[in-house]
C-alpha cells in the first residue's frame, strides 16, 4: 500500500488495520482522517497492498 502524508510518502505492506497503521506511524486516530479513493476510511477498516491512502489532519473550527 502507498501512504501519502502531508510531509512524506511511505510504502506499508498490507493487509493492515487502520488502528495498527496509525500506531505504527505514531499518529492519533482523533487527529487524522484516512482517505481511500476519495472516501473516508472507517477506523475498523482493513487496508490492502493495492490501496493508496492519504492521511489528512483534522481541522476543527467554529463560529466566533
Amino acid at each position: 500500500m502507498k501512504l501519502r502524508h502531508p510531509t512524506r510518502e511511505v510504502e506499508v505492506p498490507g493487509p493492515i488495520s487502520v488502528v495498527k497503521l496509525l500506531n505504527r506511524l505514531d499518529l492519533n486516530r482523533e487527529s487524522v482522517l484516512l482517505v481511500r479513493n476519495g472516501e473516508l476510511v472507517p477506523g475498523d477498516a482493513m487496508l490492502d497492498d493495492a490501496d493508496l491512502i492519504e492521511i489528512r489532519p483534522v481541522i476543527s473550527g467554529g463560529a466566533e
